[in-house]
Protein backbone atom coordinates (compact mmCIF):
# COMPACT_ATOMS: atom_id res chain seq x y z
CA UNK A 1 0.00 0.00 0.00
CA UNK A 2 1.23 3.38 -0.89
CA UNK A 3 1.94 5.45 2.30
CA UNK A 4 0.24 8.53 0.30
CA UNK A 5 -2.84 7.62 1.59
CA UNK A 6 -1.36 6.91 4.84
CA UNK A 7 -3.33 10.41 7.03
CA UNK A 8 -0.17 13.26 8.29
CA UNK A 9 -1.93 11.86 11.98
CA UNK A 10 -0.29 8.47 11.84
CA UNK A 11 3.40 10.38 11.93
CA UNK A 12 2.40 11.85 15.53
CA UNK A 13 0.79 8.51 16.68
CA UNK A 14 3.98 6.38 15.80
CA UNK A 15 6.41 9.27 17.68
CA UNK A 16 9.29 8.37 15.79
CA UNK A 17 12.47 10.58 16.45
CA UNK A 18 13.13 10.14 12.96
CA UNK A 19 10.45 12.37 11.75
CA UNK A 20 10.98 14.78 14.50
CA UNK A 21 10.93 18.62 13.76
CA UNK A 22 9.14 17.84 10.26
CA UNK A 23 6.72 20.14 8.91
CA UNK A 24 3.04 18.75 7.67
CA UNK A 25 4.40 19.97 4.41
CA UNK A 26 7.36 18.12 4.28
CA UNK A 27 6.24 15.30 6.13
CA UNK A 28 3.61 14.47 3.29
CA UNK A 29 6.65 14.62 1.04
CA UNK A 30 7.87 11.96 2.92
CA UNK A 31 5.55 9.86 3.49
CA UNK A 32 3.92 9.72 0.23
CA UNK A 33 7.42 8.07 -0.71
CA UNK A 34 7.06 5.86 0.88
CA UNK A 35 5.31 1.97 0.92
CA UNK A 36 3.98 0.40 3.60
CA UNK A 37 5.03 -3.50 3.68
CA UNK A 38 3.74 -6.05 5.97
CA UNK A 39 6.28 -8.98 7.10
CA UNK A 40 5.51 -12.18 8.96
CA UNK A 41 6.88 -13.52 11.63
CA UNK A 42 10.68 -14.37 12.24
CA UNK A 43 11.48 -12.75 8.68
CA UNK A 44 15.00 -11.77 7.72
CA UNK A 45 14.38 -8.36 5.95
CA UNK A 46 17.80 -6.82 5.92
CA UNK A 47 20.65 -9.30 5.23
CA UNK A 48 24.31 -8.70 6.63
CA UNK A 49 26.72 -8.27 3.80
CA UNK A 50 24.00 -7.50 0.93
CA UNK A 51 23.60 -4.21 -0.94
CA UNK A 52 21.84 -1.45 1.22
CA UNK A 53 19.14 -1.16 -1.14
CA UNK A 54 16.40 -0.08 1.37
CA UNK A 55 15.63 1.97 4.19
CA UNK A 56 12.77 1.00 7.05
CA UNK A 57 10.83 2.54 9.38
CA UNK A 58 8.86 0.09 11.84
CA UNK A 59 5.30 1.05 12.26
CA UNK A 60 4.33 -1.85 13.79
CA UNK A 61 5.45 -4.88 15.69
CA UNK A 62 8.89 -6.01 16.95
CA UNK A 63 12.73 -6.40 15.50
CA UNK A 64 16.15 -6.53 16.03
CA UNK A 65 19.46 -6.75 14.74
CA UNK A 66 22.02 -9.20 14.48
CA UNK A 67 25.09 -10.18 13.19
CA UNK A 68 26.52 -14.00 12.39
CA UNK A 69 30.41 -14.12 13.04
CA UNK A 70 32.63 -15.73 10.55
CA UNK A 71 32.12 -19.05 12.54
CA UNK A 72 28.79 -18.81 12.07
CA UNK A 73 27.51 -17.53 15.58
CA UNK A 74 24.60 -15.59 15.63
CA UNK A 75 24.82 -12.48 17.62
CA UNK A 76 21.86 -10.32 19.17
CA UNK A 77 22.28 -6.56 18.92
CA UNK A 78 19.34 -4.07 19.46
CA UNK A 79 15.40 -4.64 20.06
CA UNK A 80 13.32 -2.13 17.74
CA UNK A 81 10.28 -1.07 18.50
CA UNK A 82 7.55 0.79 16.09
CA UNK A 83 8.95 4.35 15.14
CA UNK A 84 12.95 2.93 15.04
CA UNK A 85 14.41 2.84 11.93
CA UNK A 86 16.84 -0.09 10.02
CA UNK A 87 18.85 -0.34 7.35
CA UNK A 88 20.39 2.54 7.78
CA UNK A 89 23.24 1.98 5.29
CA UNK A 90 21.23 2.87 2.33
CA UNK A 91 21.96 6.77 4.18
CA UNK A 92 25.47 6.33 2.76
CA UNK A 93 26.56 8.04 -0.34
CA UNK A 94 28.60 5.74 -1.99
CA UNK A 95 27.25 2.47 -2.50
CA UNK A 96 27.19 0.17 0.56
CA UNK A 97 26.35 -3.83 2.00
CA UNK A 98 24.34 -3.74 5.40
CA UNK A 99 26.87 -4.20 8.53
CA UNK A 100 24.00 -6.35 10.51
CA UNK A 101 21.40 -8.28 9.75
CA UNK A 102 17.18 -7.74 10.71
CA UNK A 103 14.90 -9.65 11.55
CA UNK A 104 11.43 -9.29 12.65
CA UNK A 105 10.10 -11.13 15.59
CA UNK A 106 6.37 -10.51 15.43
CA UNK A 107 4.18 -9.82 12.23
CA UNK A 108 5.24 -6.58 11.47
CA UNK A 109 4.59 -3.86 9.56
CA UNK A 110 7.02 -1.09 7.65
CA UNK A 111 7.08 2.10 5.80
CA UNK A 112 10.27 1.64 3.28
CA UNK A 113 12.08 3.98 0.88
CA UNK A 114 14.46 2.74 -1.46
CA UNK A 115 18.20 3.79 -1.64
CA UNK A 116 17.91 6.55 -4.14
CA UNK A 117 14.42 8.08 -2.51
CA UNK A 118 15.97 8.33 0.77
CA UNK A 119 19.11 10.17 -0.12
CA UNK A 120 16.98 12.39 -2.21
CA UNK A 121 15.16 13.05 0.63
CA UNK A 122 17.92 13.54 3.07
CA UNK A 123 19.09 16.15 0.97
CA UNK A 124 15.86 18.04 0.61
CA UNK A 125 15.22 17.64 4.53
CA UNK A 126 18.84 17.72 6.25
CA UNK A 127 16.48 17.46 9.51
CA UNK A 128 16.00 13.59 8.23
CA UNK A 129 19.75 12.94 8.46
CA UNK A 130 19.99 14.90 11.78
CA UNK A 131 17.14 12.30 13.14
CA UNK A 132 19.24 9.44 11.64
CA UNK A 133 22.48 10.49 13.38
CA UNK A 134 20.16 10.81 16.87
CA UNK A 135 19.06 7.43 16.50
CA UNK A 136 22.34 5.58 15.23
CA UNK A 137 24.22 7.80 18.37
CA UNK A 138 20.99 5.77 20.54
CA UNK A 139 21.36 2.69 19.24
CA UNK A 140 25.25 2.95 19.44
CA UNK A 141 25.05 3.78 23.38
CA UNK A 142 22.86 0.76 24.02
CA UNK A 143 25.47 -1.00 22.31
CA UNK A 144 27.97 0.06 24.58
CA UNK A 145 25.67 -0.71 27.67
CA UNK A 146 25.62 -4.46 26.59
CA UNK A 147 29.09 -4.57 25.64
CA UNK A 148 29.31 -3.33 29.02
CA UNK A 149 27.31 -5.88 31.06
CA UNK A 150 28.97 -8.37 28.99
CA UNK A 151 32.89 -7.92 30.06
CA UNK A 152 32.28 -6.13 33.74
CA UNK A 153 29.31 -8.32 35.00
CA UNK A 154 29.06 -11.74 36.68
CA UNK A 155 26.42 -13.94 34.69
CA UNK A 156 23.29 -13.51 37.04
CA UNK A 157 24.21 -9.75 36.68
CA UNK A 158 24.41 -9.74 32.68
CA UNK A 159 21.22 -11.34 32.90
CA UNK A 160 19.53 -8.95 35.47
CA UNK A 161 20.95 -6.22 33.61
CA UNK A 162 19.76 -7.75 30.14
CA UNK A 163 15.92 -8.16 31.71
CA UNK A 164 15.67 -4.63 33.00
CA UNK A 165 16.72 -3.48 29.42
CA UNK A 166 14.46 -5.14 27.75
CA UNK A 167 11.83 -4.24 30.21
CA UNK A 168 12.73 -0.52 29.20
CA UNK A 169 12.84 -1.44 25.35
CA UNK A 170 10.10 -4.17 24.52
CA UNK A 171 8.54 -4.64 27.97
CA UNK A 172 4.42 -4.06 28.06
CA UNK A 173 3.15 -2.56 31.18
CA UNK A 174 0.10 -5.50 32.56
CA UNK A 175 -1.29 -5.98 35.75
CA UNK A 176 1.62 -7.35 38.09
CA UNK A 177 4.29 -6.24 36.59
CA UNK A 178 6.18 -5.94 33.11
CA UNK A 179 5.28 -8.57 30.22
CA UNK A 180 8.80 -9.43 28.17
CA UNK A 181 8.50 -11.89 24.90
CA UNK A 182 11.95 -13.40 24.85
CA UNK A 183 13.21 -16.96 24.96
CA UNK A 184 15.75 -18.61 26.61
CA UNK A 185 18.06 -18.64 23.77
CA UNK A 186 17.85 -15.41 23.20
CA UNK A 187 18.24 -14.34 26.25
CA UNK A 188 21.54 -16.49 26.66
CA UNK A 189 22.80 -15.13 23.49
CA UNK A 190 22.22 -11.22 24.18
CA UNK A 191 23.75 -12.11 27.67
CA UNK A 192 26.80 -14.46 26.62
CA UNK A 193 25.80 -17.27 29.18
CA UNK A 194 24.48 -20.92 28.17
CA UNK A 195 20.48 -22.00 28.27
CA UNK A 196 21.38 -23.99 31.21
CA UNK A 197 22.60 -21.21 33.14
CA UNK A 198 19.80 -18.80 32.01
CA UNK A 199 17.29 -21.44 33.01
CA UNK A 200 18.75 -21.97 36.53
CA UNK A 201 18.61 -18.32 36.96
CA UNK A 202 15.38 -17.84 35.89
CA UNK A 203 13.82 -21.11 38.19
CA UNK A 204 15.88 -19.28 41.44
CA UNK A 205 13.96 -15.63 40.46
CA UNK A 206 10.57 -17.32 40.13
CA UNK A 207 10.77 -19.45 43.16
CA UNK A 208 11.51 -15.92 44.79
CA UNK A 209 8.83 -14.33 43.08
CA UNK A 210 11.10 -11.79 40.81
CA UNK A 211 9.46 -13.33 37.82
CA UNK A 212 7.13 -15.30 36.43
CA UNK A 213 6.90 -17.64 33.01
CA UNK A 214 3.82 -18.10 31.81
CA UNK A 215 2.89 -18.37 28.04
CA UNK A 216 6.30 -18.19 26.72
CA UNK A 217 6.82 -14.78 28.08
CA UNK A 218 8.45 -13.94 31.55
CA UNK A 219 6.46 -11.07 33.65
CA UNK A 220 8.98 -9.01 35.78
CA UNK A 221 7.54 -8.85 39.25
CA UNK A 222 9.95 -7.33 41.74
CA UNK A 223 13.33 -5.58 41.06
CA UNK A 224 14.19 -5.62 44.24
CA UNK A 225 13.92 -9.63 44.13
CA UNK A 226 15.53 -9.83 41.07
CA UNK A 227 18.62 -7.70 41.63
CA UNK A 228 18.69 -8.80 45.81
CA UNK A 229 19.55 -7.10 48.67
CA UNK A 230 22.71 -5.75 46.97
CA UNK A 231 21.35 -3.05 44.73
CA UNK A 232 23.46 -0.74 45.88
CA UNK A 233 26.30 -2.54 44.86
CA UNK A 234 25.01 -3.36 41.27
CA UNK A 235 27.01 -1.78 38.40
CA UNK A 236 26.33 1.97 37.72
CA UNK A 237 24.53 0.90 34.36
CA UNK A 238 22.25 -1.65 35.83
CA UNK A 239 21.58 0.74 38.61
CA UNK A 240 20.77 3.99 35.98
CA UNK A 241 18.37 1.89 34.04
CA UNK A 242 16.26 0.73 37.48
CA UNK A 243 15.68 4.11 38.15
CA UNK A 244 13.87 4.27 34.68
CA UNK A 245 11.41 1.55 35.37
CA UNK A 246 8.10 2.03 36.55
CA UNK A 247 7.46 -1.16 38.09
CA UNK A 248 4.54 -1.35 41.18
CA UNK A 249 7.13 -3.32 43.20
CA UNK A 250 5.23 -4.76 45.82
CA UNK A 251 7.34 -7.74 46.97
CA UNK A 252 6.37 -7.68 50.44
CA UNK A 253 3.25 -9.27 49.30
CA UNK A 254 4.97 -12.06 48.56
CA UNK A 255 6.77 -12.93 51.69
Amino acid sequence: MSASIIPLSFASQLKSKFLEGLAPSELKIILAAATERRFLANTVVVKQGESADHFFLLTKGRARLFYVTKEGTKNLLVWLTPGKVFGGDALISKPSSYLVSTELQKESSALVWDRATIQGLAAMFPRLMQNAFLLASEYLGWHMVEREALTCHTARQRLAHLLVSLAQVIGEKVPGGIELDATNEELASASNINRFSVSRLLTEWRRKHAIEKRRGKILLRSLERLIGPGVVNAPASLRRRLHRIDLDDSSDAWK
